[in-house]
């Protein structure tokens, strides 16, 4: 049965530790197996590092980015959505952006190794195509999990199992779907997403001034910031930490970011989606264009 296989599963991880890392498409219940070992964990005792590098259906932290989140009690476990540490991805699709999502995840990871006796890794659904697969590989390159754990409905997954299979030395165990894990709509993950923007913009609100200097990519001279209003942005402390989002205002010749998250700013990661901070919905945007000047 599904059930007892999830459960002996969970219950195998938290007595053997390590770092672990869940692989699946949508709807198969990655964080319900992430939050059942991690419940499982903390019966046994273990110091546990949550990454979630599910960037579009963020658990920990706002959308875009990669959060970690410790846990040591069974309250831990009752709300997930503040991250102790974030790295900025900028989107929430893996398209165009497989290095930033693998690096965040991959940095995260460490900091959690270096603490934890049980890392569990949730990932992004994307697990098909060139894109899923070279994202799947290089996050298995970076992370060095001992344990792969691939949910999957049918065979869906074989691809990629076999690929972690034939080019890694990590253990590989499949899982059916537990049958109690409901499909989430496409209007449902994106009011998610809508909700996890507003709460990254809660207020208050403050608008800082800022200078072109501050910018990773660097602005291109003579740019026309007009093109920047409402990117949104990773605040960077000095250590290579996301505070936290950012968006962008130019305004009577003036370049602002609003956030809430501004002491300890000393720059800004551009992203790749704007935002409307009226009613928080994100619309793409390719960077180069705007970096280069193109018609958006």
């Amino acid at each position: 049965m599904p059930e007892l296989a999830h459960a002996q599963l969970a219950a195998e991880i938290a007595a053997t530790g390590g770092v672990v890392m869940l692989v699946g498409a949508p709807d198969t219940g990655k964080t319900t197996l992430a939050h059942q070992i991690m419940t499982e964990g903390v019966k046994a005792g273990r110091s546990i590092a949550y990454v979630d590098a599910d960037v579009g259906q963020s658990t920990v932290g706002p959308p875009t980015c990669v959060g970690l989140r410790w846990i040591n009690t069974e309250d831990d476990l009752q709300d997930l959505s503040v991250a102790d540490e974030l790295r900025f991805v900028g989107s929430t699709s893996p398209e165009r952006l497989v290095l930033q999502q693998v690096l965040a995840t991959a940095t995260l990871v460490d900091v959690g190794r270096r603490s934890a006796e049980l890392v569990v890794i949730d990932t992004t659904g994307a697990v098909s195509g060139v894109v899923g697969q070279t994202l799947k590989y290089h996050k298995m390159e970076l992370c060095h999990p001992e344990l792969v754990v691939a949910l999957q409905r049918g065979t869906e997954m074989e691809p990629v199992i076999g690929m972690f299979r034939r080019f890694f030395a990590a253990r590989v165990e499949t899982l059916p779907v537990h049958p109690e894990v409901v499909p989430v709509s496409p209007d449902q993950r994106s009011e998610r997403r809508q909700q996890g923007f507003a709460a990254a913009f809660e207020d208050p609100l403050e608008r800082w001034r800022v200078r072109p200097t501050v910018f990773a990519p660097t602005i291109s001279a003579g740019l026309d910031f007009d093109r920047l209003d409402g990117v949104l942005v990773g605040v960077q402390d000095g250590e290579g930490r996301c505070l936290g989002l950012g968006a962008l205002e130019y305004e009577e010749g003036v370049l602002r970011v609003i956030t809430n998250c501004g002491e300890g700013m000393q720059g800004l990661r551009l992203g790749s989606l704007r935002v409307d901070l009226a009613d928080h919905r994100v619309q793409r945007v390719n960077l180069r264009e705007v970096m280069f000047g193109l018609d958006r």
